[in-house]
């Protein structure tokens, strides 16, 4: 649908029914040389107006004054218009929908065709169209609401490992970042120089470095609006987008600092962009479109599936006769991936980092489960989503490309290219919910073809009650899920809660070691990132920083590196109980020779233990600089 109050006539086809000329006449009118040498008599150039009830006049009448604007007049010696036989009743003149820009014009629709009102009223667009104040209320309406889904609780649920990478990564000096990447994340490169940017812009506290996020993730509900009124109705864009709005994903994703938000905006922008541009097609859309390709890629590799459903979406529009479309696509998607293959070349060398991501039978069967936030919420929008398959028309095909070929082949490729995860898939969450709203709404009237959101007043009425009372049910579903968002990732431990206790009780000259395999060492670096008198990580022999890596170097002497701590706090996070049992056992057998458990704090998914030495240490025992370096700022 356009974004104008309504589509420019000029010649070409309306936006309606893409593909399908609704003038079939007016290339070539009956008695063409004739009516020629009429508009010559009345002046070159210039074009009459009839009035649209003029329809189809016989009889005797005088030739109306040409003009721009003349009044309804009846037309004279019909059978010197219609051209040889051909009877007066046979040609109808009306006036087009909309002023023309330049050059105004008139239409002719054979009467074994229908008249040209009856035409019109078979192509008029899927939907009545309220200008750019409208599309701007259909955006900003689902986006609000998204907005404000997210912003409950905003600074509240701690950060989870894969978002203290994101933190840890960001706030690294391009130097730095310029080393980690040669190694790994290459792939999240553009989106951590871009949080670099924000972090030193805005701070590194949790609420500053979620707003990213949280505005890409309530956009998307907004975009998604757009998308649906394009597609089919504002009825079906504006559910659509609220339904979005109100899912767990939205709040989940909204509140967690890495790139999926912008991955799910970026694909519904594209996907945009690529449908204006085969309805409205222009240079400029064209060039939008081609340069929101490798933002795709940038956002996350496996988005870039989403381009299955676009090519449908061109090869349908091909079908339809338009030539050029595939030629436009064409050099948008190669002159696109050149920016993204280079990335993506670079990451095939580092899927070794999610080599532990080996998805069986049972994570495909739970992929609705995790992709929604819950069952109560997947099997609903899934159930119906397939039923507004049946009533999308041709629509149907692409957004099935959508939601079924990301999954199947990410899960069929998963032991090479290790991508089957629900939060790199969460782009495919929109189409779904898309297709729920063309279910939904169907009950209300057509949603596909020519007399899409055509009806009374009483049948779009109960349309958008239907919607209201379809976004009331989904969220009253959706509440134990944005519950369970709110709170800490399952299994997470409570780093937060840790940091407090040594806060509150941390000693000059206090060390921290480490023992378990969530990373520790970064979670407790974030969390006492603006204490100035933290403990030292005393066995930190090289920092990540130098390793080019998120990890560090453990030291290889661990009695020289804690011979200047008297007092030690271990973070372990070990799963059988035993706080050492995660630690290397040279380490451990150090600590536990030389040191004595004074308090043992358990939290969630974490014991923090206070030690304390018991004996001096050893004669002659060499110290090195270990001992001093301090947690990564």
């Amino acid at each position: 649908m356009s974004f104008d109050a309504s589509g420019r006539y000029d010649g070409g086809y309306t936006e309606g029914a893409p593909g399908h000329d609704p003038y079939p006449g007016q290339d070539a009118y009956a008695g063409q040389e004739a009516y020629a040498g009429q508009w010559a008599q009345a002046g070159q150039g210039q074009d009459v107006y009839a009035a649209p009830e003029q329809g189809a006049h016989s009889g005797p009448g005088t030739y109306a004054e040409p003009g721009p604007y003349s009044a309804p007049a009846r037309y004279g010696d019909g059978d010197r218009y219609a051209g040889a036989g051909a009877s007066p009743a046979q040609t109808a003149v009306t006036e087009p929908e909309a002023a023309p820009q330049a050059g105004p014009r008139a239409v002719a629709v054979e009467a074994g065709e229908g008249t040209a009102s009856e035409a019109a009223s078979e192509e008029t667009p899927r939907d009545a169209k309220g200008g750019r104040l409208a599309a701007v209320a259909t955006f900003l309406v689902p986006t609000a609401l998204a907005f404000a889904m997210i912003l409950r609780g905003f600074g509240d649920r701690e950060l989870w490992r894969d978002e203290h990478a994101t933190w840890w990564a960001a706030s690294l000096s391009f130097h730095d970042l310029s080393m980690l990447i040669r190694s790994i994340d290459v792939v999240f490169t553009p989106y951590y120089v871009f949080m670099h940017c924000w972090i030193a812009l805005a701070g590194d506290s949790p609420s500053a470095m979620r707003v990213p996020g949280a505005v890409a993730m309530a956009v998307s509900a907004g975009l998604l609006a757009l998308l649906g009124r394009r597609l089919f109705t504002t009825q079906v864009g504006v559910l659509a987008g609220l339904a979005l709005a109100v899912l767990p994903l939205t709040t989940r994703y909204g509140q967690e600092i890495r790139p999926y938000p912008f991955a799910v905006a970026l694909v519904l922008l594209s996907t945009l962009l690529l449908a204006r541009a085969l309805d409205q097609p222009s240079f400029r859309v064209w060039v939008a479109y081609t340069l929101s390709v490798p933002l795709i890629g940038w956002s996350h590799l496996a988005s870039l599936a989403v381009l299955g459903a676009h090519l449908v979406m061109v090869l349908q529009k091909r079908r339809a006769g338009d030539k050029i479309v595939g030629w436009a696509y064409t050099a948008a998607l190669i002159l696109g991936m050149c920016f993204v293959m280079p990335m993506a070349v670079s990451g095939s060398g580092q899927s070794g980092q999610i080599a532990w991501n080996n998805p069986g039978f049972k994570d495909l069967v739970d992929f609705p489960e995790n992709l929604f936030g819950s069952w109560a919420v997947a099997v609903p929008v899934m159930a119906l989503g397939l039923v507004g398959l049946c009533f999308a028309g041709r629509t149907a095909l692409p957004l099935a490309v959508w939601i079924v070929l990301p999954p199947v082949a990410t899960y069929l490729t998963a032991a090479q290219l290790h991508l089957f995860l629900p939060r790199y898939l969460l782009f495919t969450a929109p189409a779904w919910v898309l297709l729920t709203a063309v279910a939904v709404e169907r009950l209300a009237g057509p949603v596909a073809g020519a007399r899409a959101g055509s009806g009374g007043a009483v049948r779009r009425g109960f349309g958008w009650v239907l919607a209201a009372a379809a976004v009331a049910g989904l969220a009253f579903q959706s509440l134990p899920g944005i519950r369970a968002a709110h709170h800490n990732a399952v299994g997470e431990p409570d780093f937060r809660g840790a940091a407090r206790i040594v806060q509150a009780q941390q000693r000059k000259g206090d060390g921290i070691v480490f023992s378990g395999v969530l990373q520790e060492r970064r979670a407790m670096a974030y969390e006492l990132r603006d204490d100035a008198g933290r403990p030292h990580d005393v066995l930190m022999y090289r920092t990540p920083q130098q390793r080019g890596s998120y990890d560090a170097a453990e030291c290889p002497r661990p009695a020289s590196c804690l011979a200047k701590s008297d007092r030690l706090w271990l973070v372990s996070t070990t799963l059988d109980g035993q706080p050492f049992s995660g630690m290397p056992k040279a380490t451990a057998t150090v600590i536990q020779k030389d040191f004595r458990i004074v308090r043992t704090r358990k939290l969630d998914y974490l014991q923090l233990v206070l030690l304390e030495r018991t004996r001096a240490a050893t004669e002659g025992t060499s110290h090195d600089d270990a001992a001093n370096r301090k947690v990564h700022l």
